[in-house]
């Protein structure tokens, strides 16, 4: 991909983290009297965030992906309360800063595998999943060296931080997934 639609890319993937990270992720589940009784809608436990770090990855590439999320991680951490928690530099000591340091090689390799083989649903998902599995890599090592220095309880943490929102994140996978092959017919690359 050239420079100029990188950036453009980055740019994008920018913003769509910025906004994700405020935008949580539901499902709808259609009753069996949904004139009567409406679409219920449930929450799936995590925001739109990591949808949008591996979304860059599969329709701007590795370059764009891993350049959106270090943008990310800068304005978070000088001048802008952009992560879920707030921002600035006091946001290294939270034991979720690793799963934001994640997202540069999680976008990065989701971008990678996402252009090495042809854009068909399976290896987009298989490059998403790559890249979610990196994410929560490095969150877990993060986690880790928190817990050799600061003496929290690492497992109760990972259950926390890894674990639980697994599920949701999956569920945010498939959406991302079926989004990226679309674009990306539309866009015939």
């Amino acid at each position: 991909m050239r420079l100029p639609l990188e950036l453009i890319w980055a740019a994008i993937g920018l913003l769509l983290t910025i906004g994700g990270t405020f935008l949580e992720a539901s499902i709808a589940s259609p009753a069996w009297n949904w004139q009567q009784d409406g679409i219920p809608i449930h929450s799936l436990g995590v925001t739109y965030q990591v949808g949008a770090v591996l979304l860059v990855g599969c329709l701007g590439g590795k370059n764009a992906g891993a350049l959106s999320q270090i943008a990310y991680l800068v304005l978070g951490l000088t001048w802008f309360p952009i992560f879920t928690e707030g921002g600035g530099l006091d946001y290294l000591k939270q034991p979720t800063f690793g799963y934001l340091l994640g997202f540069v090689p999680g976008a990065w390799i989701c971008g990678w595998l996402a252009f090495k083989m042809p854009p068909r649903l399976e290896s987009l998902a298989f490059s998403g999943i790559c890249g979610l599995l990196a994410i929560h890599l490095v969150g877990l090592l993060y986690l880790s060296a928190m817990h050799l220095f600061a003496n929290q309880a690492l497992v109760r943490s990972a259950i926390a931080y890894s674990l639980n929102p697994l599920p949701g994140q999956l569920a945010v996978l498939c959406a991302v997934t079926v989004v990226a092959f679309g674009v990306r017919s539309l866009m015939f690359y």
